[in-house]
């Protein structure tokens, strides 16, 4: 006999959780149904020195109230800590350069303070400075970061500010990223004043607007990201399955019977990641299966290391460092775990390091034997921070096809998906992080107004 619920969730990564938890508090019976062995997908918090130290993303945006908001009604809120630095340097010529603190998204807001850095040439600072002058020269409509910056500010401060900052959080090339969906601060910044298309002065008034605040960039819960995913999976208890792959929904009535999980919902959110969604959604909707199975991905892999401190000639004096692409280097940045986060140096004499390897067109994250990918990581740090003592811990943890990689456009195309997906029924839904952001609050805020739509008034 099936069983009958009124809200089905397939995916119990953050996007599927979220889903589910908003379905918990509007009264619905749900069940969320992953493939995998355990609920949180690409968020996953694992033990290394003695801390629990996350193995993805370690924090979210504050200043978007979706995950601070969720925390707090998960009684989290308590938890939240902010990291000890915001200074950050960029790898560019032979030495760690520091980014300059004022500045949106990479785009410099002081051009003095950035031609300082040693980040750009002088022809490459007088390039940039042309933004204040240049005539309106704005597409009206989506575009790729890369042709915003190239156009208004040149091809290094692209190349060695933005693409680096950019591209780590989508591990992409932001030649290739929407604008709209991988950088939204500067598509703001870019159409902030129809009278003055300078980048430079719309992304000051930003930034100042954001400093005014005085609330923290960054929070996440001590103890790591992955105490939200298990305050969820608490939440829903036995009514989350791991080990239940889905490989179809099909109507049923006035609902939907999700097979082989002999499960009949009223209403469905489908919320794994794009690739896997697409065949599910396929048979019902053709073309927005077509669209979700087709979206590009990148395959990551993060390398966490336990270093003797006194093994590591470099200050680390902030967050970690940023890797341009073209910098002849395996690891794209590297975060100083125990600066950037106070509460994680519980041993003085262990530093811990997260490096990052594997971006868009670059698969050596996922091709490269463990031990290759470790050294090469080792080589990396040795070049560029001086770590010269063997780690006493290592943890790998390779992430395939991760992030999703939206092209110009990518919003118009997501609309229509989602329209074509209401049209077989108002009851089903798509949502992830391939659709208007891979950032944890971008995940909860579309999962949250997926299971909304469908569960109804």
């Amino acid at each position: 006999m099936s069983e009958h619920v009124d809200l089905a969730v397939v995916g119990a990564g953050i996007s599927g959780l979220a889903a589910a938890w908003e379905g918990l508090r509007r009264g619905a019976r749900v069940v969320v149904l992953d493939a995998g062995d355990r609920p949180g997908g690409k968020v996953r918090t694992s033990p290394l020195a003695g801390v629990d130290l996350d193995e993805a993303a370690d924090a979210f945006l504050a200043r978007v109230p979706d995950a601070v908001d969720l925390c707090a009604e998960l009684g989290l809120d308590t938890e939240l800590v902010s990291p000890a630095s915001g200074t950050a340097y960029v790898w560019w010529d032979g030495a760690l350069r520091r980014l300059p603190a004022e500045q949106l998204l990479g785009v410099p807001v002081d051009l003095d303070a950035v031609a300082e850095s040693g980040l750009l040439s002088p022809a490459g600072v007088e390039r940039a400075r042309q933004d204040l002058t240049l005539g309106d020269d704005r597409p009206g409509g989506d575009e790729s970061v890369g042709a915003l910056i190239r156009r208004r500010l040149g091809d290094e401060v692209h190349e060695r500010l933005v693409a680096p900052l950019v591209g780590s959080i989508y591990a992409g090339d932001c030649d290739r990223l929407s604008l709209e969906v991988s950088a939204a601060q500067l598509a703001a910044a870019r159409d902030r004043d129809p009278d003055d298309p300078s980048l430079v002065r719309a992304a000051a008034a930003l930034r100042a607007a954001a400093v005014d605040t005085g609330r923290p960039v960054f929070l996440a819960p001590r103890g790591g990201v992955g105490r939200v995913i298990a305050a969820l999976a608490d939440a829903l208890g036995d009514d989350l399955r791991t080990g239940c792959e889905v490989t179809a929904v099909t109507p049923s009535g006035a609902g939907f019977a999700i097979e082989p999980a002999g499960v009949v919902a009223d209403a469905v959110v489908l919320a794994a990641p794009a690739f896997a969604t697409g065949p599910i959604l396929s048979p019902l909707a053709p073309e927005a299966g077509t669209f979700l199975a087709g979206i590009d991905t990148a395959s990551v892999a993060l390398v966490a290391l336990a270093v003797p401190r006194d093994g590591i000639d470099c200050d680390m004096d902030g967050s970690g460092f940023l890797v341009p692409d073209g910098a002849g280097l395996t690891i794209t940045a590297c975060s100083w775990v125990t600066s950037k986060w106070a509460h994680l140096g519980v041993d003085p004499s262990l530093a811990l390091l997260r490096a990052s390897v594997g971006r868009d067109g670059d698969d050596r994250a996922v091709t490269l034997p463990d031990d290759a990918l470790v050294t090469a990581v080792l080589d990396d740090l040795a070049t560029t921070m001086g770590v010269k003592a063997p780690p006493a811990e290592v943890r790998l943890t390779r992430w395939p096809r991760s992030f999703p990689q939206p092209r110009p456009g990518h919003l118009a195309a997501v609309a229509s998906a989602e329209a074509a997906v209401a049209r077989v029924s108002p009851r089903l839904a798509v949502t992830g992080a391939w659709a208007r952001g891979v950032g944890i609050p971008a995940c909860i805020r579309g999962a949250r107004a997926a299971a909304a739509q469908v569960l109804g008034p």
